[in-house]
């Protein structure tokens, strides 16, 4: 540009001194414009020999060249910027480096977040697995004490003939080893804890709960808290292997999922979900002789399902219960209305403005659900965490969060008097939503967190 100025200001010189000059420009052979003028000369009227002019010929040479290194100077200023005269090709990448380093540091957050998840599900299968290992040798203690075998104790096999694993997902493995490794459900009958005519046999004070043994999960937000169980006296065509499971988390709970055999539990595939005629409230549901129990949503009464017609049998109003968060236990849930089964029968756990907030147990007849006796303790429902019958004996829970809660209370019906008790027990995951107890097996059912996980029990001699 500084090149084209100096052409211009030269020519308007000549032309002051009344000389015509003559301005060009043209694209030279490298297609660059180039600008250039003529003067006549005043005294000579043909040009001299090109030999015999060197120094002129130099003195244009240098001019050009200096000329060239001006324009380009300029250019690469951007001087000629919008002028049509192209830029320098390393000033165009800038404006694309922007949206790809944005794009970069998207793709490490991503990562950074799949790695913190993976480092949590590492950690929590670590805990399954500890708890697994112990559960284990605590079973194969249990079954094979020191100093030989017991009457009636068939003998674990030898090292050697020990089942092999396949390598499966992990959910399925832990479902494998209560079935094959650690038969929790068939152990628990045929030993000790739950075999009739042994030492622990028929009804007796509870005096341990062992380590939680997870079942499965919940993988939904709707299983952050819900109810499973078995029927410990079912009718045809289910058996004591039908496992029944609620997720309670939403407005309009009315599905109710049925699994034939443990393996689909464990999988996440029900043969048969049932859809109640009403929505239900609150985790207090259970399954016995071939019905399912529950609180219809926002009332104070219990119904009864008929699982096998698919149809509402029974509805009966508690008088004076609580519902829908009048007296729940602490954790919350709407559990105003507990129901539960034992070896007596079925009942139904709840407080009344009577009883200010005391816990009121009331036996029911699993037909018409009419009440045929109740109970009032002085166990404050909203002081405790959870609760469940044994033999005709409430015991509570002191707390639904911390991994060394106790079973705080004991409440016998046959005398109508209480006791503080201090038996050990575990929220693994640190939320406990659900806990009822299965007479036929005699060990817990609770829902901890979105997992599904079974206590065995121990029990006094009478």
């Amino acid at each position: 540009m500084v090149g084209v100025w100096l052409l211009l200001w030269g020519a308007v010189a000549l032309s002051c001194r009344g000389e015509v000059a003559f301005l060009r420009h043209a694209d030279d052979s490298t297609g660059r414009c180039t600008y250039s003028f003529t003067v006549p000369s005043p005294v000579e009227s043909g040009c001299p020999d090109a030999g015999g002019v060197p120094e002129l010929r130099a003195e244009l040479a240098a001019l050009t060249a200096r000329l060239s290194r001006l324009e380009s100077r300029e250019r690469g200023a951007g001087g000629e910027a919008g002028r049509g005269i192209p830029q320098p090709q390393y000033a165009a990448p800038a404006p694309r480096l922007e949206p790809g380093c944005g794009e970069l540091l998207r793709a490490n957050s991503r990562l950074e977040e799949e790695k913190g998840r993976l480092e949590r599900e590492n950690e929590e299968l670590g805990r399954r697995l500890e708890s697994s290992a112990r559960e284990i040798a605590r079973l194969r203690a249990a079954r094979c004490p020191p100093g030989g075998e017991g009457p009636g104790r068939d003998p674990l096999p030898a090292p050697g003939e020990a089942p092999h694993w396949d390598p499966q997902p992990l959910t399925y493995q832990e479902l494998q080893s209560e079935r094959t490794e650690i038969p929790a459900s068939r152990l628990l009958e045929e030993t000790a804890l739950g075999r009739p005519g042994s030492q622990n046999s028929g009804c007796g004070e509870l005096v341990w709960v062992g380590d939680p043994i997870v079942f499965g999960r919940a993988e939904s937000i709707a299983g952050k808290y819900g109810v499973w169980m078995k029927d410990p006296e079912p009718l045809p065509p289910f058996t004591r292997e039908t496992t029944w499971r609620v997720d309670a988390v939403g407005t309009e709970v009315r599905q109710l999922l049925q699994y034939q055999a443990p393996e689909q539990l464990a999988q996440g595939y029900p043969s048969k979900v049932h859809i109640l005629p009403r929505p239900l409230e609150s985790t207090g549901a259970v399954v016995y002789r071939g019905g399912f129990f529950f609180q219809p949503r926002r009332s104070r009464a219990v119904a009864r399902y008929d699982l096998r017609g698919e149809t509402l049998t029974a509805q009966r109003e508690i008088p004076g219960a609580g519902y829908h968060g009048q007296y729940p236990y602490s954790w919350g849930g709407y559990t105003d209305i507990d129901l539960a089964v034992d070896e007596t029968g079925l009942w139904v756990i709840y407080s009344t403005e009577k009883a200010r907030g005391a816990i009121v147990l009331s036996k029911l007849d699993p037909e018409t659900l009419e009440i045929q006796q109740s109970w009032e303790t002085n166990i404050r429902k909203r002081g405790v965490a959870n609760a469940f019958l044994i033999c005709g004996t409430l015991y509570t829970v002191s707390s639904y969060s911390s991994p060394n809660a106790t079973i705080n209370f004991a409440y016998d019906t046959a005398t109508g008097t209480s006791r503080a008790l201090s038996v050990p027990f575990e929220n693994r995951f640190r939320y406990l939503s659900m806990l009822d107890y299965n007479p036929a097996e005699q060990q817990l059912y609770a829902w901890d967190s979105s997992n599904m996980v079974t206590y065995p029990i121990r029990l006094s001699r009478d």
